[in-house]
């Protein structure tokens, strides 16, 4: 999430055998692996499917299972986040990009990886199909700009200018847990507490993830997603409730 201060250090050796590349030039050390978690829990008896990388071709697995999931659902929109390299090491980049459709959360290790696979640029600026969502995304977007990498102007929502929690003070903007424990579950009041902030946040650039902080990822970004999708539940049937209302005495209005 762009509101924690993060890490970043290698970068990863990716496979020859993936041909529709960016290269990458990036200072340090390289690493190319692949955690798979299907067992990640989360408030419910749902389990998140979850799969960390710095590999190319298992990044374009993991986007195209995203696309899949994403054009069987109505409204269209994927969670991204991401957790940015240390503040201290100069330039600070992106780190970590974090995407999540329903249970499926990809974690892609950006910083570590010495290419890219061409498929996340065209990904990332889709105009038609699907809209991004996330918080403080404007923070997001810069970091992934800075890196080579750029979300859609136009086809994004920011759930911080979206949202506000009932009766939870005067303060401008309302954070993912404000908002998750909220709308979702109060498990998600805590959500922030699972981690070391400051020496946690020093490890997001260094490759491999440990598991711990891949599950963090994983259930930030669902949890992003999910909020986002009650939140938009709700507004719909406000905006249906006004519409029916308005229409009561129509008789061509069909209920």
């Amino acid at each position: 999430m762009a509101e924690e201060p993060s890490a970043k250090r290698p970068r990863g050796e990716t496979s020859d055998q993936c041909t529709k590349v960016d290269d990458v030039q990036v200072l340090g050390q390289k690493h190319d692996y692949k955690v798979h978690l299907n067992e990640v829990g989360i408030h419910s008896k749902e389990k998140l499917d979850v799969v960390c990388t710095s590999n190319p071709d298992e990044a374009v697995k993991m986007i195209s299972r995203i696309l899949k999931r994403v054009c069987g659902l109505y409204p269209q929109y994927i969670d991204v986040d991401v957790e940015y390299s240390r503040e201290d090491e100069h330039p600070q980049r992106a780190a970590v990009l974090q995407l999540c459709v329903e249970e499926l959360c990809p974690v892609y290790h950006i910083t570590v990886a010495t290419k890219w696979p061409k498929s996340l640029r065209q990904f990332l600026k889709e105009d038609r199909f699907y809209t991004f969502a996330g918080f403080s995304i404007e923070g997001d977007k810069e970091m992934l700009r800075s890196s080579g990498l750029e979300i859609n102007p136009n086809k994004y929502i920011d759930i911080q200018h979206k949202w506000r929690v009932p009766f939870k003070g005067r303060k401008r903007y309302h954070s993912l847990a404000d908002v998750a424990g909220s709308v979702i579950h109060p498990f998600y009041k805590q959500m922030k507490d699972k981690i070391d902030r400051v020496e946690d946040h020093k490890l997001w650039g260094i490759s491999p993830l440990p598991n711990y902080l891949i599950e963090y990822a994983a259930i930030d970004a669902y949890a992003t997603y999910e909020s986002w999708k009650r939140i938009e539940n709700i507004r719909e049937g406000l905006e249906s409730a006004k519409e029916a209302e308005k229409n009561y005495d129509d008789p061509y209005y069909v209920y």
